[in-house]
């Protein structure tokens, strides 16, 4: 499970998250899930490699 330590510094932000590899996206999935209702504006992701 993942949590943040800040969410005023994610509010009304565009996060970039880079992933090394996707296999089932549910690390991606599960970081985007909490950085949308911690208040993020727009969340990309970055993969490298894919399963």
């Amino acid at each position: 499970m993942y949590k943040l330590l800040n969410n005023e510094k994610i509010i009304n932000k565009k996060i970039l998250l880079i992933d090394d590899i996707f296999t089932t996206g549910s690390t991606v999935n599960e970081c985007s899930k909490i950085l949308k209702l911690a208040g993020a504006k727009k969340i990309d992701i970055l993969t490298i490699a894919k399963d």
